[in-house]
């Protein structure tokens, strides 16, 4: 179980394909902290911790979650989002995440708003999957409000902070994102799907 709050960034530092799977080498500020099967967050799809070497560690991402995610996109040198698993002893700063990727979205457009950022999403129809002004969202890992929500669409709005300390300042129209939509809304979804109403 995550947050959806980024504590630090990650670098792809080798890339190795295993059979259909691919295993990732990263480094990032806290790897002497990681252990071995420890679940860690990379851009909001959870993987395990394989193997851990001096300042790198390994992860291995199997093929559904290739075909789920934006983990096939990535290359030797990409920036990942990445956040440790919950501690329950702690204030909840964002919303409660899985880590486990919806779907991907595409990113639309972005608008420099004088500082902060303006981002629209746009995603595959599905009834089981849909936002809300003011709802949350998670966006390659990271928690936000949605401020606008259309047909397949919505627009967050990003703070300086938030832009600089994560991977969102290197995102560009046409880049795919990993989405987690509100656990909350996808059970509501079920259940109305369930008794036909939508």
């Amino acid at each position: 179980m995550f947050t959806g709050i980024i504590e630090a960034t990650g670098k792809v530092e080798k890339i190795d394909k295993n059979e259909s799977n691919i295993d990732f080498v990263l480094s990032c500020p806290f790897t002497h902290e990681l252990k071995i099967d420890q679940s860690l967050a990379h851009n909001g799809c959870c993987l395990t911790v394989v193997e851990i070497n001096n300042d790198t560690y390994k992860v291995t991402a199997i093929n559904e979650t290739l075909e789920k995610t934006n983990l096939g996109f990535w290359d030797v040198g990409t920036e990942v989002n990445l956040e440790r698993c919950l501690k329950f002893e702690g204030r909840l700063d964002g919303h409660v995440v899985q880590g486990h990727v919806d779907k991907t979205g595409t990113v639309e457009s972005i608008e420099d708003q004088n500082g902060s950022y303006f981002i629209t999403i746009n995603y595959e129809e599905s009834v089981e999957y849909t936002t809300v002004p003011q709802g949350s969202i998670t966006v390659n890992g990271t928690s936000l409000t949605v401020a606008e929500s259309g047909k397949n669409q919505f627009s967050v709005a990003i703070i300086p902070y938030t832009w600089e300390f994560t991977n969102m300042k290197h995102l560009k129209k046409g880049d795919v994102v990993n989405l987690e939509f509100d656990i909350i809304g996808k059970y509501v979804a079920k259940l109305l799907k369930k008794q036909n109403v939508i």
